[in-house]
């Protein structure tokens, strides 16, 4: 029988982020982007796929009512002092899983290599601040890094919506409050929790997950009342953010949402991990500042990535940090090879980014 606990302890070991569970293939790690197998552990076998559901179930009737309708269930598992995030989903008619390891202390803002340009933005009273992504881009990490920095520095009631719960904060100088979502969970819905937080004499809301349009007209609404709202995506970058969110309504009512997100929106941080030269995670961030020109184009009757990725490129003295100046100090920086900087760029853009490493290495040469 399969023991989830020895599982585990190997991840740990060995500083896997992720651990996936197929039947007819060997435990598989994540570590530092690459899948390896647990050398000399059994196939896992259908009747395995069964025990292990029961162990991270724990005969919870409604999580498992949600997995047999649904064929998906989102849920969290402690062991010793680590916390899971799990995914269950079905494959071939037999239950998978992928768990995903919380690491126990929470890294510094200062260290994740985010701009301080976003925690700066958190002194504001209100308003919608996004942090994006792909998946396994960090946004989870980086979110839960700024809802700290705020505990540590102001003085602010927090709410806290996620799916699942994965760092559990201790107040220090704000209150914070975390709810999971879902079935059996403290809210049934993100939307829901958003909405109900207009009650709680909330400072700041902060959204897990953004992934429909009645989360998104909650959040609107929230920060429209005087509230700052923090929540995530999953998209590739700042310009696909704003597409994305427009795109959640009927074209009827584009031009309403356009203006309420030119006016509330403050900042978009768009995020991607890379492997360094030194074997550990790099953090690449593109950001921007929603000022007059970026409103401007937000309100325009055709939206231009192009356009919005441009005003990002050039308004740098504003805080706004385009990607090819992200992905040029990288490399300029020695942390990440030139075939992974021009990797994460359209083939059109690799003439800026050679014309923008040889601009940083003059400047560079001079400071020195």
């Amino acid at each position: 029988m399969v023991q989830i606990e020895d599982l585990i302890d190997i991840a740990i070991n060995k500083d896997a982020s992720d651990i996936h569970l197929v039947s007819g293939n060997r435990p598989l790690l994540r570590i530092v982007r690459k899948l390896e197998e647990i050398e000399d552990y059994p196939v896992l076998t259908s009747a395995d796929m069964y025990d292990i559901y029961d162990s991270i179930v724990k005969g919870n009737l409604d999580k498992d009512d949600l997995f047999k309708k649904t064929k998906k269930l989102d849920t969290s598992y402690e062991y010793k002092d680590i916390r899971l995030r799990i995914n269950i989903s079905y494959s071939a008619g037999l239950p998978i899983f992928t768990l995903r390891l919380i690491k126990k202390e929470l890294p510094k803002y200062a260290d994740l290599g985010v701009p301080d340009i976003v925690r700066r933005m958190t002194m504001q009273p209100q308003g919608l601040i996004l942090v994006t992504g792909k998946t396994n881009s960090g946004k989870t990490t980086t979110l839960n890094a700024l809802v700290n920095e705020i505990n540590e520095t102001q003085n602010k009631k927090i709410l806290f919506l996620e799916n699942p719960v994965e760092y559990k904060h201790v107040s220090k100088k704000s209150m914070i409050v975390q709810k999971e979502v879902g079935v059996g969970g403290d809210s049934l819905s993100f939307s829901d929790g958003v909405k109900n937080s207009l009650r709680e004499d909330c400072d700041i809301v902060v959204i897990g997950e953004i992934r429909d349009k009645q989360t998104m007209d909650a959040a609107i609404e929230t920060a429209e009342s005087g509230h700052l709202v923090i929540g995530t995506l999953h998209t590739k970058s700042c310009a696909e953010t704003i597409d994305r969110m427009i795109n959640f309504y009927e074209i009827s009512d584009q031009t309403t949402v356009k203006y309420l997100l030119s006016s509330l929106l403050k900042l978009v941080v768009s995020q991607r991990l890379l492997p360094g030269r030194d074997g550990r995670l790099v953090l690449v961030p593109e950001v921007m500042v929603v000022d007059n020109i970026v409103s401007g184009l937000i309100r325009k009757e055709k939206l231009s990535v192009s356009e919005i990725e441009d005003a990002i490129q050039s308004n740098s003295d504003n805080g706004s940090i385009g990607l090819i100046n992200s992905i040029a100090n990288l490399f300029v920086d020695d942390r990440i090879t030139l075939d992974q900087a021009k990797s994460q760029i359209e083939e059109k853009n690799i003439e800026v980014l050679n014309r923008t490493i040889m601009q940083l290495r003059i400047k560079k040469e001079r400071t020195n």
